[in-house]
């Protein structure tokens, strides 16, 4: 079993900044992508940021030039930088990883969420 486990959310003013970090652990072989999704109130989930395992990122058009994702394979572990935030960052924000298990199947994995509260 693998399991992914949050931390850094929290409440921040406009402007301000938060680190998500997201660690994998449990029946590990490899990871492939990781990545970050978050969900407002009455909205659908959506991409924030992914990366590769050899590094390559991409991010949505809202998040660009504010938020940095980033990787320590060592660790499994994901990082989101968020910058500038804004109101409409709120969201639960969640981790997703690729993983190729002991068994060497791959799966798609969620981690339980952080809320991330903006206020202006």
């Amino acid at each position: 079993q693998v399991q992914l486990v949050e931390s850094g959310g929290g409440l921040v003013q406009a402007g301000g900044s938060l680190r998500l970090s997201c660690a994998a652990s449990g029946s590990i072989f490899s990871i492939n992508a990781m990545g970050w999704y978050r969900q407002a109130p009455g909205k659908q989930r959506e991409l924030v940021a992914v990366i590769t395992s050899g590094g390559s990122t991409n991010y949505a058009d809202s998040v660009k030039g504010r938020f940095t994702i980033s990787r320590d394979n060592a660790k499994n572990t994901v990082y989101l930088q968020m910058n500038s935030l804004k109101p409409e960052d709120t969201a639960v924000y969640y981790c997703n990883a690729r993983v190729r298990d002991l068994k060497l199947l791959w799966d798609n994995y969620w981690g339980q969420g952080t809320q991330v509260t903006v206020s202006s």
